[in-house]
């Protein structure tokens, strides 16, 4: 099947890092953040991953024909922002029949197969991936019924609307026949579609257990990181006690204290400690320095005694000796 990726947005949430690398390009572990979305899928599934892209696309183009995929990959960008609905509308020329659609964030233990199967069994125009959160005002809900027919969708409800906690994990099978009830315009899929296909009995759901995760925030994808490595989603590089190390490694010192972390290729760590956090490739780590909960770039060098907390840090920073950071960006 044709696979669907809803990848438009400019990665506010992640600034710095996505001023320079598109979000779907962000490396976690040993691929990209898209491929990391499409893994749901089985590759002996897909035929063809379509990505309906708006910002930095020449940069996606150019990755995906380099790499040697088994499945042909298809940028539709957008010449202006036009929400889920509008991107996912604007892929009505090139995508036929049922195909599955992810957001560009979601990384899950979705089972698609069995997506798939209910979809067929129940028929209709989608099926939606489906979690269960304490608190769902957060996201779009759902009722259902004891088929698994979905009865009614509301995005983001006030605490007083709330009427079911489980929630729309952004993962779905779809027919070609929803872009008929797509508008030709800038439109939210969640509150302009699904409310609609659900009135009219056309959506099934599916709730799954494992994980879900909304990977598009830093404390979020350091939980991602750590999902990943938990269930062994790479297939290159090492894992050192409880975190995964890219080859070719770089230098770590004796003494250095890293957990829980993602640790790109050639990174020099002189006696440091680093804690839940993800360093890209070609960065260097002075001594005596903490790293907690944050997310180093590309080449980025932090100089001795410095400590960073809950931090994105842009790609080639110079980090001085004895700087403390907290709760932000740098720069």
């Amino acid at each position: 099947m044709q696979v669907v990726v809803l990848a438009g947005g400019i990665g506010s949430r992640l600034l710095p890092w996505t001023n320079g690398i598109p979000k779907p390009l962000l490396p976690m572990l040993d691929k990209t953040l898209l491929e990391q979305v499409i893994s749901s899928v089985p590759t002996e599934m897909i035929d063809e991953v379509v990505v309906a892209g708006g910002y930095k696309v020449d940069m996606i183009k150019s990755y995906f024909s380099k790499s040697d995929f088994d499945f042909d990959i298809t940028i539709v960008p957008e010449d202006e922002p036009l929400g889920t609905g509008g991107a996912l509308g604007n892929c009505r020329d090139v995508v036929s029949g049922n195909f599955a659609c992810f957001n560009g964030d979601v990384i899950s233990s979705l089972d698609i197969k069995s997506l798939l199967q209910l979809h067929k069994s129940n028929g209709g125009i989608g099926t939606l991936g489906l979690w269960e959160v304490n608190d769902p005002t957060r996201f779009g809900i759902v009722g259902i019924d004891d088929n698994s027919k979905i009865t009614r969708f509301m995005e983001k409800p006030k605490p007083e609307e709330v009427f079911s906690n489980l929630i729309n994990a952004g993962s779905y099978i779809f027919e070609d026949d929803i872009f008929e009830y797509i508008p030709k315009r800038r439109n939210s899929i969640e509150r302009e579609v699904f409310p609609l296909l659900a009135e009219e009995e056309l959506l099934n759901g599916q709730k799954f257990d494992g994980f879900f995760i909304d990977s598009g925030t830093r404390s979020s994808w350091c939980d991602a990181v750590r999902t990943c490595i938990a269930n062994d989603r790479f297939s290159k590089g090492a894992i050192s006690g409880n975190s995964w190390f890219a080859k070719p490694q770089g230098k770590v010192e004796q003494g250095s204290i890293i957990t829980d972390s993602m640790v790109g290729s050639g990174i020099e760590i002189m006696n440091s400690k680093i804690v839940n956090s993800t360093l890209l490739s070609g960065s260097r780590i002075s001594r005596n320095v903490s790293i907690e909960s944050s997310l180093i770039g590309e080449n980025v060098t932090i100089g001795e005694n410095s400590k960073i907390t809950n931090m994105i840090v842009d790609h080639g920073s110079i980090i001085p000796d004895n700087t403390i950071l907290n709760d932000g960006q740098w720069p």
